[in-house]
Parts: C-alpha cells; structure tokens; sequence
C-alpha cells in the first residue's frame, strides 16, 4: 500500500476510534476492525498494534467510571435523592398558649416547651439507595432535622436514622421480596405515603398514632404481581401521590415499640396489609384495602403532669402508675392491636382519600391516674382537585387545592403518659407544585383538638396557673410549608 493510501485509512481509524470513545463504544468490537483491516492486507500488523495500543486500558477505565456513577443498574449502583422541608405558622385566633406536638411551630410565647414559633425546618432528608447484584436492593435514610427525646428545649435539627433496609428478591422480578430491617410498618395508606408526597403537612393522629414515626424494626414479607408493579408506577408517573410500592400484599413481624426504640418484651407485634388497584376504561384509577396488626406495647414515656384532684377537685401534680406495672402484674405490655380500611380515588383530576381505624392501645386513664387498656376509633376524609399546566408568571406547574377533615378519639401510645388524645380538626388549602424541584403548601387550619406537649417538670404553666394538662383547646393557624426535591 502505497504511504497516502495508508495515511489516509490510518487517520480514518483514528478518527473511528476516538469517535468510539465519546460514545462509550465497547473495546471488541473497535479491535474486531482494525483486525479485518490487516487480515484484508489493508494494514500491516505493525500498523494495527500501533492503532491499538493503549486502547484496552482506555475502554477499562471508562467501563469502570460509567459503573460506578450508574443509577438503578444492576451490580452495584449508588443513588442519592434527597428533600428538605421549611415551616412557618402564623396564629390566626383561638387559645393562647396552645402546643401541637407534631409540629413545633404551631404555637405563641405562651406555650409550653420548645415551641420554634417561626421558622422550623421540619425533615431534611438524605436517602441513599440501589441494587446491588440482582438479589438485594438497599435503602437508607437518615433525617437531620430530629430532635430526640432528652435535646432539651433550645436544641434541634440531629441526625436520626429513620430507614436502613434491605430487599431481598426472592424472584428477580420483583414480585416475591422478604424486607428486613428499620422500614415503615405496612399499615395505612398515609402512613406508608412519604412527606415529599403527602398533601396535608402532617399526617392525620387517628392512624399515625400506630407506629411512632411509621416504622419499626422487622421483616416483612412483599407480593407485588407484575401487573400491579406496572399500575403502581403508572400512578407514580402521573403524578398522583402515590403511597409507593409496600405489595399488592404484605405481611411480617416487628418489634412493636416504634423506630429508633429498643424492644421492651419478648414478644412480635404482627402485621397483615391487602392493597388492590384498579383502572376503569376511562382511565380512573382507585385503590381499596385493608390492614391489621396485633401486640402488646410497653408504655415507656412517663412524667409528671397536672391534673385536678377526682375527690377533692384541686389542681396537683402527679406522676402515673410505672408503664411497666400493669394490673396483671407482668411485664409483657398492654394490648395493642387495631384494624383499618383505605380508600383511594386518584386525582385525575378530583380526587378522594379516606381512612378509618378502630382498636385497643394503651391509654391514660386521668382519674385512676394509670395507664390501661383502652379502645379508640378515628380516621380521615381528603378531597382534591388536580389542575396541571397552572401558569403563573414564567413558571407552569400544578396546583392541588384540598380539604381535609380528621376525627380520633383515643390514644398516643407513644407520647408521654399514653395520653388521650380528642381530634376534631379541618384544613382547606393548597399545593403549589412550581417545578419538580420546588413545592410550596398553605393553608388554614381549624384545629379541636387536645394539647398533648406538658411542662417537662409538671409545673404548671406561668402564663396559665390554673390550667390542668391534657386539656382540649381551639385554635386557628396559617401553615405555610416549602418544599425543596433534589
């Protein structure tokens, strides 16, 4: 071959080679070329190993590079997302010196304990997740915006672990898995519904009083036919606030004492969830199901608190029975146990949410001045209107008005002394999704409900010397939430 000829298939190579490499091309199949070539007498072997040279080592490097930043493949993958919430209330009306124990904004300079009164950042959310080969899949969620039992009044925003698990697939299409580790409980819609999805800004006490935090350390036990998977990402897709994918069945064992909490008794608490999704001809999409579990709870928050005197009708301070001294005189926890019924109809665009609970917690009785079995019932009616395309500015996003109206009467097993709990609360308003990345939720609330948060000391408030606690008040407020996605 005469030089130009051969300088110009030399160059035309190098050309197809570097092209190669920006395009992530596989080594082979470059080698399987620049072979043909000198088999065909086109370029001798010394030409071909000169092309070549270096080139494995090249395809190598970068095989390595693209798997370690892959996302969602098989062998190995590291994702993060994240979200962080920021709050602000402003009192409308109502009581002075009012608590709402979920939420520490809520509340004046005459409320009791940690009251933020302005801004709050309410979670901020790291999750770390993938597959790992094509039996495991991972997830872990730290929150560094907790503030534990024992931070005192003046601090906040610690790191606390809310998920670590992992999946294991019993099949490869993931409608067989066993989940072990911290996770959320599957019992509720709401519950299992992240705060990055959930309209209302908190989620409604009847069914959140079951599981502190939504999670607990277990297994579980997930069915989800590739049918179901495919309806459970179309609704993801649409964006219609889905709860995610806890099986079109799902069953499993876990401590009972609620995440982040060592385990009490010798005993299971058991948990049983049936889900069922469908979609008519017109493309609306509902869900319907049914939950259940059963234990025995330890009560394990108690303090000092005021109360009038049953006989005598004077304020005082008291303390009630140790949570672990039960009528029985054993130790193994007080009956806990409920059953629970879903509804969804998914915004396309109005939309429907129900819940409703009914069951036996532990529960403060005020005049026996002890912690007892008792029974509650409540739930949650949500209505919302979905409207796309909503334009404002240069922006075009969505917009979610809402309400929403919640009933419970009985018990938070979880919050100090296993207090009773009255909830007769209304919230109107809206979610603002301005882009992807950004939301932004206001709305009124009208809240009857009881005042959960005490002195930590028992003394009686300064700024109310003649309140007792645990009494219901009535309050009005502006919450405002926004809400970064990255």
């Amino acid at each position: 071959m005469n030089y130009k000829l051969r300088s110009l298939v030399a160059a035309t190579i190098t050309g197809s080679l570097m092209l190669g490499l920006a395009q992530h091309a596989s080594a082979d199949s470059t080698t399987d070329i620049v072979n043909a070539l000198v088999t065909k007498g086109v370029l001798t072997e010394e030409e071909g190993a000169l092309l070549t040279k270096g080139r494995a080592g090249e395809v190598e490097s970068q095989e390595k590079k693209e798997k370690k930043i892959s996302s969602g493949k098989v062998g190995g993958a590291v994702n993060i997302r994240g979200y962080l919430q920021v709050r602000n209330t402003t009192m409308l009306g109502g009581d002075e010196g009012i608590n709402l124990f979920s939420d520490r904004s809520v509340g004046d300079d005459r409320s009791n304990g940690d009251q933020d009164k302005n801004f709050l950042i309410r979670r901020a959310r790291v999750i770390l997740f993938g597959d790992i080969g094509e039996r495991l899949y991972y997830y872990i969620q730290p929150d560094f915006a907790s503030t534990p039992a024992g931070a005192g009044q003046v601090s906040g925003n610690f790191a606390q672990l809310r998920d670590a698990y992992g999946d294991l697939k019993l099949t490869k299409d993931n409608v067989h898995r066993i989940r072990v580790g911290q996770s959320k409980v599957p019992y509720g819609f709401e519950n299992l519904q992240s705060s990055q999805n959930r309209l209302a800004l908190d989620r409604a006490d009847a069914l959140n009083s079951a599981l502190k935090d939504e999670r607990d350390l277990g297994a579980f036990y997930y069915y989800t036919p590739l049918a179901t998977q495919e309806l459970f990402k179309e609704i993801g897709k649409l964006g219609l606030k889905h709860s995610g994918d806890y099986g079109q069945f799902g069953f499993g064992f876990y401590n009972g004492q609620g995440a982040n909490n060592r385990d009490r008794n010798d005993n299971y608490h058991t948990v049983a969830r049936y889900t069922h999704p469908w979609k008519t001809e017109s493309g609306q999409i509902y869900e319907a199901g049914i939950q259940a579990y059963r234990g025995e709870y330890v009560p394990v928050s108690t303090g000092a608190y005021r109360r009038r005197n049953p006989t005598s009708g004077a304020l005082e301070t008291v303390t009630p029975t140790n949570a672990t001294n039960f009528t029985n005189g054993s130790n193994n926890g007080i009956k806990d146990e409920r059953v629970g019924i879903s509804f969804m109809m998914y915004p396309q665009p109005f939309g429907l949410q129900a819940e409703w609970n009914w069951g036996k917690t532990p529960g403060l009785d005020i005049q026996a001045n002890q912690i007892q079995e008792k029974s509650l019932n409540g739930g949650y009616i949500q209505a919302m209107y979905k409207i796309d395309n909503f334009k404002f500015l240069d922006t075009n996003g969505t917009l979610i008005p809402f309400i929403k109206w919640q009933y419970f009467d009985g018990y938070n097993k979880a919050e100090s002394n296993a207090a009773q709990n009255h909830v007769n609360d209304w919230e109107v308003g809206a979610e603002w999704q301005i882009a992807p990345e950004v939301e932004l939720v206001a709305y009124y609330h009208r809240m009857k409900r009881t005042n959960l948060v005490t002195n930590s000391s028992g003394a009686a408030n300064p700024e109310f010397p003649n309140r007792t606690d645990y009494e219901t008040f009535n309050a009005d407020a502006l919450r405002v939430q926004l809400q970064y996605n990255f």
